[in-house]
């Protein structure tokens, strides 16, 4: 049977169809948490920090606000990692959930800009975690040869609960729009916490896999960092060039694609009040078009996750990951220095979320491959969140080129975003360091 003519989800059972569905829903909703920070936080800022701030100050506390909130990702991606392999993936998904969807609640209450970066970081925590264990239950749960597939769907999951997030956004700034609410940004963090009873399912419910209990039982080191980068070298070597191969792509994304929304801010405000508009109409105006390029953003990043399982499938690994990086380096510094009107949003921003957001497929297929199930939640954890440890800087080096290096310029985010592009070329230079994995079993 051909892989062209391969029925993947026809190989899943019952019980796994719904490890699947649990694993979707958890990093579903992790990445709506997400999002909804990448739509709220320059609101957010300017409403924290009082009428006197001007527009610099506002970019660079938001670019501090998100260094905070990836350092938390971080830390928790290390914590929960080990976790995961330690305490079992059921038991650990269900703390980071509960993490996650409570700190993004309490971030309504926030009065100040300390206040609201510590419920970030908390936040951080519970969605540092999600990812290793969801993928590492997932992979070690489905039949081998559907793997890669269900692993591309746990991903591809990812742009529909930033999509979630964009359609919350886009009700909050109409409702905003008609006068009903101030400060929409808030109950959009509150919406975050609506999943929260989605941890008492997985808790009740949800096994451990097989695969994880007999490595139990052989009575070798669970979860450790030492035994990851002290011990076989291949592990080690893997642990660092897939640290670098994530660092490529959550700068990319985290650092650059989702500040797309910031730069629209300038235009549309420019546009609406010469039609016009002002005050809450005029902020619920812009809110509901920021959520609109988020939904277009996402869609754009569903289809290019697709389009990564379909093109490792074709090539492989480590060639589908070239050909993403090189097509993300491209389409972001075209967007970030072309993006100007109504009718670029809606081709643009597309292609820019098609783009980066297929490099991520390629980690939730790939990473998982590189470990043994000893460390298969300590690796994807250290590879996906130190590499974002690493990058918590790009949000603020962003921040820094455009309120300082390019401030001289009319227009400085389109240079820094533009400059940053560069990134992508540290992904291009991990990839001769990491093994091809294609047709392989999950290494033991």
């Amino acid at each position: 049977m051909s892989d062209a003519r391969y029925s993947w989800y026809k190989d899943l059972n019952r019980y796994q169809w719904f490890v699947l569905a649990v694993a979707c829903m958890g990093w579903a909703f992790d990445t709506m948490t997400q999002q909804i920070f990448a739509l709220g936080r320059r609101d957010a800022m300017r409403d924290l920090l009082g009428r006197g701030a001007d527009s610099a100050a506002i970019s660079a506390q938001a670019g501090y606000a998100t260094s905070v909130f990836m350092v938390g990702w971080a830390l928790g991606g290390v914590i929960f990692g080990v976790l995961g392999d330690r305490l079992g993936r059921a038991k650990t998904m269900t703390l980071t959930i509960l993490f996650f969807t409570i700190f993004t609640g309490l971030s309504v209450f926030a009065s100040g800009v300390w206040d609201f970066n510590a419920y970030r970081f908390l936040c951080g925590l519970g969605v540092g975690g999600q990812f290793a264990v969801g993928v590492a239950l997932v992979a070690e749960t489905t039949p081998e040869r559907a793997r890669p597939y269900a692993l591309g769907a746990v991903q591809a999951c990812s742009t529909v609960g930033n999509m979630i997030a964009a359609f919350i956004g886009i009700f909050a700034g109409r409702v905003e729009q008609a006068g009903i609410i101030s400060g929409a940004w808030r109950y959009m963090f509150l919406a975050g916490a609506l999943p929260a009873p989605l941890a008492l399912m997985v808790f009740r419910k949800l096994k451990e896999p097989e695969q994880w209990l007999k490595a139990r039982l052989e009575k070798k080191r669970m979860g450790s960092y030492r035994e990851l980068l002290a011990g076989n070298p291949r592990w080690r070597r893997n642990s660092l060039a897939g640290l670098f191969l994530a660092f490529a792509g959550v700068v990319g994304l985290w650092g650059i694609g989702f500040f797309s929304y910031d730069l629209l801010r300038a235009p549309l405000d420019a546009a609406f009040r010469a039609r016009g508009y002002s005050g809450a109409e005029l902020a619920g105006k812009i809110t509901t078009w920021v959520g609109v390029a988020s939904l277009l953003q996402n869609l754009g990043g569903f289809l290019g996750i697709q389009a990564f399982t379909w093109l490792t499938h074709r090539l492989n690994r480590r060639k589908a990951f070239a050909l993403s990086f090189g097509a993300a380096m491209v389409v972001t510094a075209f967007t970030f220095w072309n993006l100007r009107t109504f009718a670029d949003i809606f081709w643009m921003i597309p292609l820019m979320g098609f783009t980066q957001l297929a490099i991520f497929g390629g980690y939730a297929i790939y990473l998982p491959e590189l470990f043994p199930t000893r460390l298969r939640s300590t690796g994807t954890s250290f590879c996906y969140n130190v590499g974002r440890l690493a990058a918590a800087g790009g949000p603020s080096a962003l921040g820094l080129l455009t309120s300082r290096v390019f401030a001289g310029h009319a227009e400085p985010m389109r240079y820094a975003g533009v400059s940053m592009c560069l990134v992508f070329l540290v992904g291009f230079a991990a990839l001769p360091f990491l093994p091809e994995t294609k047709d392989q079993p999950l290494p033991e």
